[in-house]
């Protein structure tokens, strides 16, 4: 069996995953408030915990990983949002316009993570579909000296928790000094945090011991990763922004209502996005959804490209040129598999790296020595070695039949391929002969059609990059592929 090793923030170190259960290895990953369209920034952790689904499948079946990946739909933005409609004439319950709203951001949600090829976790929790069980865990915290409560609020006593601050690494007196934190008479320490407050009748609210109110944001995880995954799991992700506090609350809650379990015994946090080098700002014009880059005319699979370009535990920076280089490798993996293949297992050493702490950017490396040798290799081996590429894309989500439609202007001919083929073997053999000039002059050519050789240590390699004037683009490629042929042939 592949060995997995993940960085867990936990102990700030790379460890051999070990699932509980290996019939049953689970995952939870936060998942996003529900308010409006998910920002580039919100994909991130998705695509990157879907390459680490798509691996546990691989090493322990599809039918012993358990995914889990919550909807916060309780939320003070949701909240104004609805009562906003309601005041300008909407007759209906605060409850059901909130309900509306959010009803119609998850299937926004759903169709943005679908178009960038991320599979659907096999639960997908509401909060307000998990009260009781956030009203039993904070009865459960009350019972236990961990929590008390104070004029409609119940809050969370971070004291009573010694461990609190481990996982971010700092003190609680560290966090009270460096940080600004809400100040309220009924607080017994500045760091103490709600787990229910009280609603008004313009909020959305539930029956309590405590009176009509609504949870904090932090129980809502606990909850439902109890309900789903049990009071300890394997592996709990979500974007380094959540670390602290949420992160820390869920542990320091969870902890204390189940002391007798670990909770999440690993956890996987990526880090932060910017774009073109700054941070996504709508004050600085660069910040976007996903539906925004999905109108514009970026492929999904290529959003997916670029973030797999860049560890998870590294700043990513989103550039238009790696969306160009991205729309090339895919067009050429795209142009070169074909519609026919036998089904075959992935390429081992593209396992290795993924079990590595999920090394995307070197899995993607030796996507590319497969794409080459397939090109460059025995013709006899093409249709083997071929099916083993296509089935080590797919362990990253890349290039599924589904996903393939924005490169059928390159795919739809063979003859495409074909005539790229011997201009890059010509090519070839003028470098090899040292006719630079022409060789340069061809690989010029190609380039302002949208075909791009390189040179790379495997051997020679192509791209295709999609041309700012694209009228040459789609069947018209290959009618200028044939016109340069034809040139070099006088």
């Amino acid at each position: 069996m592949v060995e997995i090793k993940l960085t867990n923030t936990r102990t700030r170190s790379k460890e051999r995953f070990a699932p509980i259960d290996p019939q049953n290895v689970r995952m939870y990953l936060c998942g996003p408030t529900v308010y409006d369209r998910a920002h580039l920034g919100n994909a991130r952790p998705v695509v990157v915990f879907d390459v680490l689904y798509r691996l546990l499948r691989h090493v322990y079946g599809n039918d012993h990983v358990t995914y889990v990946r919550n909807f916060t739909d309780v939320d003070d933005k949701i909240n104004a949002s609805a009562l906003a409609r309601q005041q300008s004439g909407d007759p209906r319950p605060l409850e059901e316009l909130i309900r509306e709203r959010t009803e119609e951001t998850i299937g926004w949600y759903h169709a943005d993570m679908d178009a960038l090829g991320a599979l659907r976790p096999d639960h997908e929790p509401r909060a307000t579909d998990y009260i009781p069980q956030m009203i039993a865990m904070i009865e459960a915290l009350i019972a236990k000296g961990h929590a008390y409560a104070a004029e409609g609020h119940v809050l969370f006593d971070v004291r009573s928790f010694p461990a609190y601050g481990r996982l971010s690494g700092r003190s609680v007196d560290d966090m009270i000094a460096g940080a600004r934190v809400e100040v309220a008479p009924f607080k017994r320490d500045p760091m103490d945090f709600v787990l229910w407050k009280p609603s008004s009748n313009e909020e959305p609210g539930w029956a309590s011991p405590w009176g009509r109110g609504r949870p904090g944001w932090h129980i809502e995880c606990s909850a439902m990763s109890a309900a789903l995954l049990g009071e300890s799991f394997d592996i709990h992700g979500g974007g380094i922004d959540l670390q602290f506090p949420h992160h820390e609350n869920e542990i320091a809650q969870s902890c204390c209502a189940h002391p007798q379990e670990d909770f999440a015994r690993v956890w996987l946090h990526n880090e932060m996005l910017q774009v073109e080098g700054k941070k996504m700002s709508k004050s600085l014009g660069n910040f976007f959804t996903v539906r925004d880059l999905l109108d514009q005319g970026t492929p999904g699979e290529v959003i997916r490209y670029v973030f797999l370009m860049t560890h998870y535990r590294k700043p990513m920076d989103w550039t238009a040129e790696k969306v160009r280089e991205a729309e090339g490798h895919l067009g050429r993996w795209r142009a070169v598999i074909g519609s026919s293949y036998p089904p075959s297992t992935p390429d081992p050493e593209v396992l290795e790296m993924l079990s590595d702490d999920l090394n995307t950017p070197a899995a993607l490396g030796r996507l590319h020595q497969l794409s080459n040798d397939i090109t460059t290799g025995d013709p006899d081996n093409r249709l083997r070695l071929t099916a083993q590429f296509i089935a080590s894309a797919r362990v990253l989500g890349l290039l599924e039949p589904d996903m393939g439609s924005w490169a059928d202007s390159i795919t739809d001919s063979p003859d495409v391929t074909a005539a790229v083929e011997r201009l890059l073997s010509l090519w070839m053999d003028l470098r090899r002969q040292k006719n630079f000039d022409r060789a340069d002059t061809l690989k010029n050519e190609a380039d302002r059609l949208g075909v791009r050789f390189r040179v790379t240590p495997s051997g020679a390699a192509v791209d295709f990059v999609r041309p700012s004037d694209s009228s040459r683009w789609g069947k018209d490629l290959l009618r200028g592929l044939a016109d340069l042929e034809a040139k070099q042939e006088s």
